[in-house]
């Protein structure tokens, strides 16, 4: 069977999936289990043989003409390079393991057929995506996945969290996604195709006439889509979906799709030094507002979620420096562990029995419970924080060895300027990754809050897929140097300088926030333990007694554990915790107006159209009844009428001949 074939059955067979499932998921249950995994394993399988049979060298390229349009025509095509080999195995490993996790969490869920459906219509909508060499093509996943993700966070539509997450998810991605297709016309027209390896040739040879307005109307889709600064605000409010949802969101599909897309076509891009620019004061602004917001959160998914926005940031930042290589790279190795976590956190769920209780500050003895979860979320967790030899370090690495290399000037197509931004905010977010994922770490699995009830042992599906993921959280960077190729040959080894600086921000972050926890512990159990035997009782009491030490910081709840990142922010941690009010400013901005708008239209459809219209039917209404009244069925009354006219008429015609003859 060719490549061309087999990659052709990739995205297909999900597909195919999804329509079987909703067609006969709720009639025969049986086969619901089988048509969400057994498709998506197939699919995976098939990525890694056109990953293999691709190798890394030239680019696949297969299309044939999907309708004539007299104009720019649409073709269905593949476009098969390295990464996107890479970024196909990616989803298909991810896809599946969420699957299979989601036949062991949502087992009880009535609603399982549907969500096992839409899962694996997402699954081959971003397939679509990173297969496709049209535009047109491309774009059809791209709103596929936005639909399928309106429906799964809004899964659990009887909360008002669920239905309002849903909402806001999609139209702040579809905010973006007009400016987005404005774009794509407008470098198909300048382009004269759809065809990414034409429009690829025809930035190469100068075709684009208006390259930084292109770049930046496709950028405002990308921060949509991939959750940037300012269009960030639904990615931490769609944790009100099911726990395996959110880490197929995070991972592999949706958030990763700007970022693809980006290097999919950073030639465009990097015609234009000031959409460079403001594409890396956009990576900054993310990575240092959504680590200072992980900071501050008590609900260890909305942690990881801030998490997510911050690791998207840094591989923007790489395409910024005019590198998709280690964008790339790091979106595979972040795919990895960033599941892994939230796979994880879906078991800690798992245990408490309900969503309800992801607090981390009123976790109690995780660590023994669910050892699974423990110990590969520590792994998971030393990657996110670039430790060494984790991933997540390699890829990072790669991140701020791309930025000092255009910092240097060293870079064809980046200024410096976007190399300095990129820099500095990414060994700033450094710091704050590792101070955010140790803080997760100790109140998770080291606290000491109210314990929840024990459910038993987690299952097999759930646990086993944890400890499949551990394996790329760990060696995955390993795999930096041999699998160059497939990211256009540039190296992806960090250097000295930039391993000091990365891995000292992050040793300093952990150490510190180790430092603050330990404090804090201290001082609780010196204030005395309270009612309930806990350190979390200790503090609240100690919170209770000694106002003036937490005018900065909101009173803890009884119940709770110690918290570093409140002394970690200081004043800052209640803004931080609110998402620096981006979501209040919106709303003053755009939905008080566009609300005050709507109630004038209300108004005057009401009070002034409306007015009009019972006016024209209440003028006829009126002479319609002194009509009527006047039909009595009396004859004498019309007799009398008759003579009581002729005589006017005889009067009025006698007066006018007199006016007549005296004139």
């Amino acid at each position: 069977m060719s490549t061309t074939t087999l990659a052709v059955l990739v995205p297909l067979l999900p597909f195919l999936g999804a329509v079987a499932g909703l067609l006969f998921g709720r009639r025969a249950p049986g086969f619901v289990r089988p048509l969400a995994v057994l498709p998506a394993l197939a699919s995976a399988v098939l990525a890694v043989l056109v990953a293999f049979r691709q190798g890394g060298g030239k680019p696949i390229v297969a299309s044939t003409e999907l309708t004539p349009t007299g104009s720019v025509p649409i073709d269905l095509s593949l476009y098969l390079n390295g990464f996107a080999a890479l970024a196909a195995v990616l989803v298909g490993v991810v896809a599946t393991c969420v699957q299979l996790y989601s036949t062991a969490y949502l087992r009880e869920d009535p609603r399982y057929p549907s969500y096992a459906a839409l899962v694996s219509l997402f699954t081959s909508a971003m397939l679509l995506v990173v297969y496709s060499g049209d535009l047109m093509v491309l774009l059809v996943g791209w709103e596929v996945m936005g639909i399928c993700s309106y429906f799964l966070v809004g899964h659990y539509w009887e909360t008002e969290a669920a239905r309002s997450a849903s909402l806001k998810a999609f139209l702040v991605t579809k905010l973006g996604d007009v400016p987005f297709l404005i774009g794509l016309f407008a470098l198909a027209i300048d382009a004269d195709s759809f065809e990414i390896p034409k429009i690829l040739g025809a930035v190469a040879a100068g075709g684009l006439d208006h390259p930084t307005l292109i770049a930046l109307l496709l950028l405002a889709g990308v921060a949509g889509k991939s959750a940037q600064f300012p269009l960030h605000t639904w990615l931490p409010d769609a944790m009100a979906g099911p726990t395996p949802v959110s880490a197929l969101i995070h991972a592999a599909t949706m958030v990763a799709a700007g970022v693809y897309f980006i290097a999919r076509l950073l030639p465009v891009f990097t015609a234009s030094a000031a959409a460079l620019v403001v594409m890396a004061v956009m990576a900054a602004v993310t990575m240092i507002g959504s680590g200072l917001a992980a900071l501050a959160q008590d609900d260890i998914k909305r942690v990881l979620a801030y998490s997510t926005i911050g690791q998207l940031g840094y591989m923007i930042g790489a395409l910024a420096v005019g590198d998709r290589g280690a964008a790339v790279f790091h979106l595979i190795s972040h795919g990895a562990f960033k599941a892994l976590l939230f796979l994880g956190a879906g078991v800690i769920i798992h245990a408490a029995g309900t969503n309800s209780l992801a607090a981390m500050s009123r976790m109690d003895g995780l660590a023994k419970r669910v050892p699974d979860a423990f110990w590969t979320m520590t792994i998971a967790l030393l990657a996110l924080a670039a430790i060494p030899p984790f991933a997540g370090f390699f890829s990072k690495e790669a991140v701020l060895v791309a930025a000092e290399h255009a910092a240097a000037g060293h870079s064809q197509s980046a200024p410096s300027a976007a190399g300095w931004l990129v820099l500095v905010a990414g060994v700033l977010t450094a710091l704050l990754t590792a101070a955010y994922a140790t803080r997760l770490w100790l109140m998770a699995f080291r606290g000491r809050g109210a314990a929840a009830p024990d459910h038993g042992k987690e299952p097999v599906a759930m646990t086993g897929v944890l400890w499949l993921l551990a394996i790329p959280s760990i060696g995955l960077g390993l795999t930096a140097g041999p699998i160059a190729d497939w990211f256009d040959g540039n190296a992806l080894t960090p250097t000295l300088t930039t391993s000091v600086l990365g891995t000292g921000a992050a040793a300093v972050g952990a150490v510190l926030t180790y430092a603050l926890w330990q404090r804090a512990t201290a001082k609780a159990a010196a204030v005395g333990y309270g009612a309930g035997g806990s350190v979390a009782a200790a503090v609240a009491e100690s919170a209770a007694e000694t106002p003036e030490v937490t005018h900065d910081h909101p009173a803890v709840p009884a119940g709770a554990a110690p918290d570093p990142g409140r002394a970690l922010l200081g004043p800052l941690h209640r803004h931080a915790a609110d998402g620096f009010h981006l979501d209040a400013v919106y709303d003053r901005l755009f939905v008080r107006p566009v609300r005050g708008a709507a109630s004038l239209v209300r108004f005057l459809d009401r009070e002034v159209v409306d007015t009009y219209v019972r006016g024209a039917g209440a003028g006829p209404r009126l002479l319609g009844s002194l009509v009527r009244r006047a039909q009595t069925g009396n004859v004498q009354s019309y007799l009398s009428a008759l003579l009581a006219g002729a005589v006017v008429l005889a009067i009025a015609t006698a007066v006018l001949a007199n006016v007549n003859a005296g004139s």
